[in-house]
């Protein structure tokens, strides 16, 4: 199911980003997404459905726009490495010390 969202923009809003209502409604869901993506408050399969892609597409529009597809930090992937390989790694350190 889907719901129909109602936006009162001033007409020469289209004409000034020279885009139709419906190239700009389609702009601002991916902008939308993409942003909420990037400030990780939805996933990136829910991203894409938000603005109406394909998961490959959505992803290319992460490149395009400068946003990293990828949301694991560095932490987060030595600890997977460990969990993985049931031991533990060093931490390195980030502030520069030796």
């Amino acid at each position: 199911m889907s719901k129909t969202l109602k936006i009162e923009l001033p007409d020469d809003v289209f004409s000034a980003l020279r885009r139709s209502p419906e190239e700009f409604g389609r702009e601002l869901r991916l902008a939308a997404a993409i942003k909420w993506y990037e400030m990780e408050r939805i996933s990136q399969s829910k991203a894409a459905e938000i603005a109406g892609l394909s998961r490959p597409a959505f992803i290319a529009a992460l490149a395009r726009y400068g946003v990293s597809p990828v949301q694991t930090t560095p932490e987060e992937i030595r600890d997977e490495i460990q969990q993985a390989l049931g031991t533990s790694l060093p931490r390195t350190s980030t502030s520069g010390d030796a």
